[in-house]
C-alpha cells in the first residue's frame, strides 16, 4: 500500500493541527451525524466538552474557535483563513450559531463550550465531547 504525501501532511488551520483539524473534523462528523440520524433541525442546543491537552491550551491553540467553526459546516482544507476571524466574530457577537450553514442555534461560548482542566477520557488523554439538545 502506498502512501502519499497528504497521508502524512493535512491542510488545514494551525497553530496546532491536533487542536484545530482533529476538532474542526470531529464538528464535521458531528453534523453528518446529526444529518444522518434526522436531528439536525430538531437541534435546540449543544455542549462541548475539551479535556487533556485540548482543555488545557485550546484557548491558546485555537481548538475553540476551529470547533466553532467546524459546527457552521467549514472543512479544514477548503476555509479561507482571511475569512475565519470575522465568521468567528459573528458567532461570538449575536450569540447565534448556524449549524452546518442550515440551523440557526443560540450559542453562547461562555455557555456552551467548556475546559474541563484536569480531566480525560477513558480512552484517550485528549479528547472531546459534542452533545445535541432539543427543546
Amino acid at each position: 500500500m502506498g502512501l502519499s504525501i497528504l497521508d502524512l501532511f493535512k491542510i488545514g488551520v494551525g497553530p496546532s493541527s491536533s487542536h484545530t483539524v482533529g476538532p474542526m473534523v470531529a464538528a464535521n462528523r458531528f453534523l453528518e451525524t446529526l444529518k444522518q440520524k434526522g436531528n439536525l433541525e430538531d437541534t435546540h442546543q449543544i455542549r462541548i466538552e475539551l479535556y487533556g491537552s485540548l482543555a488545557m491550551t485550546g484557548q491558546g491553540h485555537a481548538t475553540d474557535t476551529a470547533i466553532m467553526l467546524g459546527l457552521i459546516g467549514e472543512k479544514p482544507d477548503q476555509l479561507d483563513p482571511d475569512l475565519a476571524p470575522s465568521l468567528i466574530d459573528s458567532i461570538r457577537k449575536t450569540s447565534q450559531l448556524n449549524l452546518a450553514g442550515d440551523h440557526l442555534i443560540t450559542f453562547i461560548e461562555s455557555q456552551h463550550l467548556h475546559f474541563l482542566h484536569g480531566h480525560s477520557l477513558p480512552k484517550h488523554p485528549n479528547g472531546m465531547t459534542l452533545r445535541a439538545f432539543d427543546e
